[in-house]
Protein backbone atom coordinates (compact mmCIF):
# COMPACT_ATOMS: atom_id res chain seq x y z
CA UNK A 1 0.00 0.00 0.00
CA UNK A 2 1.41 3.63 -0.99
CA UNK A 3 0.85 6.33 1.15
CA UNK A 4 0.80 10.32 0.60
CA UNK A 5 0.68 13.47 3.39
CA UNK A 6 -0.66 16.39 1.37
CA UNK A 7 -1.06 19.64 3.27
CA UNK A 8 -4.85 20.66 3.87
CA UNK A 9 -6.65 24.01 3.50
CA UNK A 10 -9.68 25.11 4.61
CA UNK A 11 -11.09 23.89 1.26
CA UNK A 12 -10.68 20.40 2.49
CA UNK A 13 -12.54 21.06 5.73
CA UNK A 14 -15.59 18.98 3.92
CA UNK A 15 -13.10 15.88 3.12
CA UNK A 16 -11.94 16.18 7.06
CA UNK A 17 -15.14 16.22 8.75
CA UNK A 18 -16.54 13.33 6.50
CA UNK A 19 -13.42 11.22 7.42
CA UNK A 20 -14.16 12.13 10.88
CA UNK A 21 -17.67 10.98 10.59
CA UNK A 22 -16.05 7.67 9.16
CA UNK A 23 -13.33 7.23 12.42
CA UNK A 24 -15.18 8.69 15.03
CA UNK A 25 -17.84 6.22 16.12
CA UNK A 26 -15.10 3.17 15.84
CA UNK A 27 -13.04 5.02 17.53
CA UNK A 28 -15.20 5.83 20.62
CA UNK A 29 -18.18 3.88 20.31
CA UNK A 30 -17.21 1.63 23.23
CA UNK A 31 -15.86 4.67 25.36
CA UNK A 32 -18.11 7.19 25.45
CA UNK A 33 -21.96 7.76 25.27
CA UNK A 34 -23.29 7.99 22.07
CA UNK A 35 -24.40 11.56 23.65
CA UNK A 36 -20.65 12.76 24.47
CA UNK A 37 -19.95 11.48 21.14
CA UNK A 38 -22.06 13.66 19.30
CA UNK A 39 -21.58 16.29 21.48
CA UNK A 40 -17.85 16.49 20.47
CA UNK A 41 -18.05 15.35 16.85
CA UNK A 42 -20.19 18.79 16.67
CA UNK A 43 -17.53 20.98 18.69
CA UNK A 44 -14.68 19.82 16.82
CA UNK A 45 -15.85 18.85 13.23
CA UNK A 46 -18.35 21.36 12.74
CA UNK A 47 -17.35 23.56 9.52
CA UNK A 48 -17.22 26.51 11.45
CA UNK A 49 -14.69 24.67 13.80
CA UNK A 50 -12.48 23.69 11.74
CA UNK A 51 -12.09 26.81 9.76
CA UNK A 52 -11.44 27.89 13.45
CA UNK A 53 -9.04 25.49 14.72
CA UNK A 54 -7.01 26.47 10.69
CA UNK A 55 -7.09 30.07 10.38
CA UNK A 56 -7.29 31.61 14.06
CA UNK A 57 -6.04 28.22 15.89
CA UNK A 58 -2.89 28.05 13.06
CA UNK A 59 -3.50 23.83 13.06
CA UNK A 60 -1.38 22.62 10.44
CA UNK A 61 -4.29 19.87 8.90
CA UNK A 62 -3.07 17.22 6.41
CA UNK A 63 -4.76 14.31 4.60
CA UNK A 64 -3.47 10.68 4.48
CA UNK A 65 -4.24 9.23 1.48
CA UNK A 66 -3.84 4.99 0.65
CA UNK A 67 -3.33 4.11 -2.66
CA UNK A 68 -4.32 7.30 -3.53
CA UNK A 69 -7.82 7.09 -1.49
CA UNK A 70 -8.42 9.66 1.37
CA UNK A 71 -7.69 7.61 4.34
CA UNK A 72 -6.69 9.87 6.85
CA UNK A 73 -5.72 12.82 8.67
CA UNK A 74 -3.43 14.87 11.18
CA UNK A 75 -3.95 17.89 12.85
CA UNK A 76 -0.66 19.81 14.45
CA UNK A 77 -0.95 22.88 16.93
CA UNK A 78 1.88 25.18 17.84
CA UNK A 79 1.93 25.55 21.30
CA UNK A 80 5.08 27.44 22.57
CA UNK A 81 8.29 27.91 21.08
CA UNK A 82 9.56 23.69 21.22
CA UNK A 83 5.70 22.49 21.62
CA UNK A 84 4.00 20.92 19.34
CA UNK A 85 0.84 18.71 20.07
CA UNK A 86 -0.62 16.55 17.60
CA UNK A 87 -4.43 17.79 17.82
CA UNK A 88 -5.83 14.77 15.51
CA UNK A 89 -4.13 11.41 14.38
CA UNK A 90 -7.05 9.30 12.68
CA UNK A 91 -7.16 6.76 9.85
CA UNK A 92 -9.87 4.93 9.06
CA UNK A 93 -10.67 1.85 10.92
CA UNK A 94 -9.72 -1.01 8.03
CA UNK A 95 -6.63 0.58 7.39
CA UNK A 96 -5.18 -0.42 11.35
CA UNK A 97 -2.36 -2.39 11.46
CA UNK A 98 -1.72 -1.74 7.46
CA UNK A 99 1.43 1.30 8.56
CA UNK A 100 -1.03 3.63 7.66
CA UNK A 101 -0.49 5.17 11.80
CA UNK A 102 3.08 4.92 11.84
CA UNK A 103 3.05 6.53 8.53
CA UNK A 104 1.45 9.33 9.93
CA UNK A 105 3.03 9.97 13.30
CA UNK A 106 6.52 9.47 11.04
CA UNK A 107 5.38 12.38 8.23
CA UNK A 108 4.18 14.59 11.28
CA UNK A 109 7.21 14.72 12.50
CA UNK A 110 9.15 14.94 9.51
CA UNK A 111 6.97 18.43 8.61
CA UNK A 112 7.38 19.91 11.76
CA UNK A 113 12.04 18.82 11.52
CA UNK A 114 11.30 20.59 8.47
CA UNK A 115 9.85 23.64 9.93
CA UNK A 116 11.55 23.94 13.23
CA UNK A 117 15.42 24.37 13.73
CA UNK A 118 16.67 22.38 16.75
CA UNK A 119 15.14 20.09 19.30
CA UNK A 120 11.57 19.83 20.05
CA UNK A 121 8.65 17.75 21.96
CA UNK A 122 5.81 16.95 20.43
CA UNK A 123 2.56 16.15 22.44
CA UNK A 124 -0.93 13.99 21.98
CA UNK A 125 -3.97 13.71 24.14
CA UNK A 126 -5.13 9.87 24.12
CA UNK A 127 -8.34 9.01 25.82
CA UNK A 128 -7.07 6.49 28.96
CA UNK A 129 -9.70 3.78 27.26
CA UNK A 130 -8.91 3.75 23.75
CA UNK A 131 -6.11 0.87 22.75
CA UNK A 132 -3.88 3.32 20.65
CA UNK A 133 -2.01 3.93 23.96
CA UNK A 134 -0.36 1.24 23.22
CA UNK A 135 0.56 2.58 19.80
CA UNK A 136 1.70 5.71 20.72
CA UNK A 137 4.19 3.75 23.35
CA UNK A 138 5.67 1.94 20.40
CA UNK A 139 6.22 4.81 18.53
CA UNK A 140 8.05 6.83 21.25
CA UNK A 141 5.62 8.54 23.50
CA UNK A 142 5.93 8.31 27.04
CA UNK A 143 2.97 8.87 29.46
CA UNK A 144 3.81 12.88 31.02
CA UNK A 145 0.74 13.28 32.57
CA UNK A 146 -3.32 12.76 33.28
CA UNK A 147 -5.97 14.77 32.84
CA UNK A 148 -10.00 14.98 33.53
CA UNK A 149 -10.99 18.12 31.18
CA UNK A 150 -14.21 19.37 31.30
CA UNK A 151 -15.77 20.22 27.55
CA UNK A 152 -19.08 21.45 28.40
CA UNK A 153 -22.48 19.94 29.04
CA UNK A 154 -21.22 17.95 31.91
CA UNK A 155 -18.27 15.92 30.04
CA UNK A 156 -15.01 15.16 30.52
CA UNK A 157 -11.98 14.03 27.97
CA UNK A 158 -10.19 11.66 30.50
CA UNK A 159 -6.59 11.58 28.68
CA UNK A 160 -3.07 10.62 28.92
CA UNK A 161 -0.67 13.23 27.93
CA UNK A 162 2.24 11.58 26.06
CA UNK A 163 5.10 13.16 25.09
CA UNK A 164 7.43 12.80 22.41
CA UNK A 165 10.82 14.73 22.69
CA UNK A 166 12.41 14.98 19.27
CA UNK A 167 16.67 15.66 18.56
CA UNK A 168 16.58 17.40 14.87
Amino acid sequence: MNFSFTEATVNDSPLIRELASKTWEPTYGSILSPEQLDYMFEMMYSLDSLHRQMEELHHQFFIISADGIPSGYLSIEPIDKDLFEFQKVYSLPHLHGSGIGRFIIEQGVSYLKSIHPGPFTVKLNVNRHNPAVGFYKHMGFHEAATRNFPIGNGYYMNDYIMQMEVDN
